[in-house]
């Protein structure tokens, strides 16, 4: 999963659909309709305008529409780390287990 062309999270699809980690990966995929119209989910929002790829914000690049953000995220860009064997995320927020 990429944005602003940066790899936010990288894993198996069916690492990736069971236990998305990275916040931009789980609003993407909550955005995928559900095929039975009488299943409803409450849907996760974001908000903001995507920033300029040409001149991306500094630290994360999702910062400016993630809801999770801190000082950090501001100022530090994300590595991207392996959470579990062949799943790597980049946030500064991501619960370890």
């Amino acid at each position: 999963v990429m944005y602003l062309g940066k790899i936010v999270e990288l894993a198996p699809a069916s690492i990736l659909y069971q236990n998305p980690l990275h916040p931009y990966t789980k609003i993407l995929l909550d955005a995928v309709p559900i095929p039975d119209p009488a299943r409803r989910r409450k849907r996760l929002l974001i908000s903001g305008d995507v920033p300029s790829p040409i001149n991306p914000p500094s630290g994360c690049r999702f910062h400016p529409r993630c809801r999770f953000a801190t000082g950090i995220c501001r100022e530090a860009e994300p590595e991207l780390k392996e959470y579990e064997p062949g799943h790597f995320a980049s946030c500064h927020h991501i619960p370890v287990s």
